[in-house]
């Protein structure tokens, strides 16, 4: 789960509190075992995403840099480039290889 955790800073445009909750969410749920709580839980997990929001968003509002901010396509392609070197070129989807098969058999 924690892998979907994106870095906000330092980003044009700058990360949305949409963003920031998002990566909250995952955290809570990494830590607490739980994709969705239980009713008995659903307090308790709603105020650490919250808590956990508010402390990030005061993070990456407070931290400074001299580096221009990163582009997110460019770091999105980067990343895109870096998984399919990692793990190669997906495969494509559907029934080819079935279908291949099948034309030297009959």
């Amino acid at each position: 789960m924690c892998r979907n955790i994106r870095t906000l800073y330092n980003f044009e445009p700058p990360a949305t509190h949409d963003e920031i909750r998002a990566s909250a969410l995952q955290f809570v749920r990494k830590l607490s075992g739980f994709n969705a709580p239980s009713k008995a839980n659903e307090e308790a997990f709603n105020l650490a995403v919250k808590q956990v929001s508010e402390a990030a968003a005061t993070l990456i509002n407070s931290l400074t840099t001299f580096s221009p901010p990163k582009n997110r396509e460019i770091e999105r392609g980067k990343a895109a480039e870096l998984s399919a070197k990692r793990f190669g070129v997906p495969k494509p989807s559907g029934d080819s290889f079935r279908s291949k098969s099948r034309r030297g058999s009959a």
